[in-house]
């Protein structure tokens, strides 16, 4: 008897020992069960081609329509499914900012989804944050359209990207940021199985006064551009909400960050690492010599262990 009749045999014994088969609950083990038999293992080796699509996510209160770029593996499938937030400071980029990555992971096996945010000068804190809500529920409902196995969304995140997937997932019923409604699934949630980062602001406040102390006043700008007003650069600041001790969801997060980075600075970002840990989270830390903040934007040999990295922590979370 293989393990699969083993497991459903089990099960149906134990429900006739206490006192009857509940039709329901079983008719749903056994579609859970089929449809993990049915979702092939992701081999982090393997190769794909790719057929690149886009389509309408949604418009936002600027009146810009925000659009999806889907790279599907060309194969039988159905394939894990990942959402990718883009950088910029918040103000600026799209979902074209991380397409070599999103390629790379793609072609391992991935359904790949890069979404548009709306940019602060569009509209401040929470503004993106709600897209990338919408934005997890909306593929919840759609990835199979595209191949994608919905049962663990992922997300890939840079910079700020980073920083409102750690929003997204530590707070992922946050009734601010669930507040676009998704008719074709009301009661779909936004919740993510795992978080894989390139270096993430887990502390907004201590980047923005890093920029301060560097007389970087592009950066300073984009950051009041965004947290407006002025005190949501705090209450939505991850570092911050730990130490708050507010009740979150704890996703397995993977942060990677450059040695050389100005911009997030590595003890910053290790000290947010030691408190996620403390919270009781996983968080997978990996610090890349000789890099700086964007290393991942040009080809070489700390870009290619970068994308080895992501691929193997992404199966890790796929085996659990």
């Amino acid at each position: 008897m293989n393990k699969g009749a083993l497991v459903r045999r089990n099960f149906l014994k134990l429900m006739v020992a206490s006192g009857g088969i509940a039709l329901s609950a079983a008719r749903t083990f056994r579609s859970s069960v089929a449809h993990a038999a049915s979702v092939p293992a992701y081999d982090p080796g393997a190769s794909f081609d790719l057929a690149v699509s886009e389509v309408e996510l949604r418009r936002n209160s600027a009146g810009r329509v925000l659009m999806a770029r889907i790279y599907q593996p060309k194969g039988p499938g159905p394939f894990p499914t990942v959402l990718d937030l883009h950088g910029g400071a918040w103000n600026r980029k799209d979902r074209f900012a991380e397409e070599p990555m999103d390629r790379a992971l793609a072609a391992s096996g991935l359904l790949v989804v890069a979404v548009d945010m709306t940019l602060a000068p569009e509209a401040p804190y929470p503004a993106c944050v709600l897209d990338a809500n919408f934005a997890v529920r909306w593929l919840k409902a759609n990835a199979a359209t595209w191949n994608g196995d919905t049962s663990k969304i992922g997300v890939y995140a840079s910079s700020s990207g980073g920083h409102v997937a750690e929003l997204l997932a530590m707070r992922p019923r946050d009734s601010r940021y669930n507040s676009i409604p998704l008719a074709s699934a009301p009661n779909v949630d936004a919740t993510v199985a795992y978080v894989a980062m390139r270096s993430p602001i887990s502390n907004t406040f201590a980047r923005y006064e890093n920029a301060e102390r560097r007389g970087n006043q592009g950066m300073v700008k984009n950051n009041k551009v965004f947290f407006d007003p002025w005190e949501t650069i705090h209450e939505s600041n991850p570092q911050e909400i730990l130490e708050r001790g507010e009740k979150v969801a704890l996703a397995p997060f993977l942060i990677m960050q450059g040695a050389l980075d100005d911009n997030v600075l590595p003890e910053v970002q290790e000290k947010f690492v030691r408190t996620y840990k403390t919270a009781g989270g996983e968080c997978d830390y990996r610090l890349f010599a000789n890099s700086v903040h964007e290393w991942v934007a040009e080809p070489g040999p700390q870009t290619d262990k970068a994308r080895e990295v992501v691929k193997e922590f992404i199966a890790r979370q796929l085996k659990d």
